[in-house]
């Protein structure tokens, strides 16, 4: 059986559409049950709608709190029971509450090797700081940001002469091979968490996750 999941975007969804692809290719297994978004204008709806899967629009500045509002986003997900939610995009910080919910059954993708530069602009700090390396991780997603244990990761190369632009592209590229990578794992029932940590295979992974290449 199809794994059931829902994915939030707040953007132009390019994840999305990697999950898209890779499960109509027969590469991955799921049943994506709904698309959901904080912005009505995320080009991601559109992908979710060209693909037939449907989708939702609820506007965080519509809710008198962080917590109001994701309690309404939970009870739109939980109406398509999904077993895993993906957040591939989604620009909010989410309450301990909701992050309790879905313990274990929600994955982010977060572009840098963490733990290093969580947060926003993690491109250009990573030139700043003239890291030999930059990357992206797929992690569980726990109360604190970009914390929870991480699955996997992959790291590209920073030139000399690299831009915010063109390590950002190489990134892309690297997110759209591991995001599916990581939810097919979960959809074979060899990836778990298991106090703060990812299991794989029933072998707990390193602080940094499996590392792709």
């Amino acid at each position: 059986m199809s794994l059931p999941i829902v994915v939030l975007i707040s953007g132009s969804g390019s994840n999305l559409q990697a999950l898209i692809d890779q499960s109509l290719s027969g590469h991955l297994d799921i049943d994506i049950k709904a698309v959901i978004s904080n912005k009505a204008d995320a080009f991601g709806l559109k992908r979710a709608e060209q693909a037939g899967i449907p989708t939702h629009h609820l506007n965080h500045k519509e809710f008198e709190s962080r917590e109001s509002f994701d309690a309404a986003l939970q009870t739109c997900i939980d109406q398509h029971q999904p077993q895993l939610v993906v957040l591939a995009g989604f620009m909010r910080i989410l309450s301990e509450g909701f992050t309790r919910h879905y313990q274990g059954r929600m994955f982010n993708i977060h572009p840098s090797l963490l733990p290093k530069y969580k947060g926003l602009n993690t491109h250009q700090r990573a030139i700043d700081a003239g890291e030999k390396f930059h990357g992206v991780s797929v992690h569980f997603v726990s109360a604190e940001l970009d914390a929870g244990a991480v699955i996997v990761q992959a790291k590209t190369p920073i030139e000399t002469d690299e831009t915010v632009d063109t390590l950002s592209q190489k990134v892309h590229k690297l997110e759209h091979i591991i995001y599916p990578l990581a939810v097919k794992w979960f959809s074979e029932a060899r990836l778990k968490e298991l106090n703060n940590k990812a299991i794989l295979d029933e072998t707990p992974l390193a602080e940094t996750g499996f590392a792709y290449n």
